[in-house]
């Protein structure tokens, strides 16, 4: 009986076991652009309906500002403007990369480390300004 040859198999990546991989700066950019781009589009009703409950009285813009004087909504408010702010920064990096601009091993670690070194500040910054 002929042996049959055994062929290496791709390894199946176990989301659980990502902590394992060591992503360098640009991949993990690349992570948390998609994330903040899924959590903003699922947060889009809420903010919809937020934004068009605070302008329609002003009572209800009131219950606005008291509900989102507690901290639980400030958390959220600050996830959801750091995902505004760095889905914004890394798109315009991915922008550049598409033009071709940056697209070496160096520029692009260097501007993963400006997109997190911007939007970090920036997320800072407005949270300070809006709460």
């Amino acid at each position: 009986m002929a042996k049959v040859p055994i062929k290496k198999r791709p390894r199946n990546l176990d989301l659980a076991l990502l902590r394992q991989y060591n992503l360098p700066l640009p991949g993990k950019v690349s992570i948390f652009h998609r994330i903040s781009g899924a959590g903003l589009f699922l947060c889009l009703p809420l903010i919809l309906w937020l934004f068009s409950a605070s302008l329609t009285s002003p009572e209800s813009f009131a219950l606005f500002k008291a509900v989102f004087a507690a901290w639980p909504a400030k958390v959220v408010m600050a996830g959801l403007i750091w995902a505004y702010v760095h889905h914004f920064c890394a798109g315009i990096r991915f922008l550049l990369l598409d033009l071709h601009i940056g697209i070496e091993k160096e520029a692009a670690r260097k501007s993963a480390g400006i997109v997190f070194a911007v939007s970090i500040p920036l997320t800072l910054l407005l949270l300070g300004v809006l709460l």
